[in-house]
């Protein structure tokens, strides 16, 4: 357990984050789970950009890895292409 008052400060703050956090993640998730679903091209191309700029938020915010955002970019794109 932590002693000094900045150890307490930061464990409060780090959980305030976590749930940030997993909030955002899964809210990216949920919206890659929709994209992927999609069976029509038009509306897929629609809704690509809105996603892809999430996940470069949450990239910048390093909710994710920089590489992981560009993977999940990339295998939307080809799944998009694919329909």
């Amino acid at each position: 357990m932590a002693h000094h008052q900045s150890a307490k400060k930061r464990i409060r703050q780090d959980e305030k984050k976590s749930v940030g956090n997993k909030y955002y993640a899964k809210t990216m998730r949920n919206a890659l789970k929709k994209l992927r679903a999609a069976t029509d091209k038009e509306a897929a191309t629609a809704d690509y950009p809105k996603v892809a700029s999430m996940i470069d938020r949450l990239a910048k915010k390093n909710v994710i890895h920089k590489n992981k955002a560009a993977n999940l970019k990339s295998k939307l794109a080809a799944h998009i292409s694919k329909l």
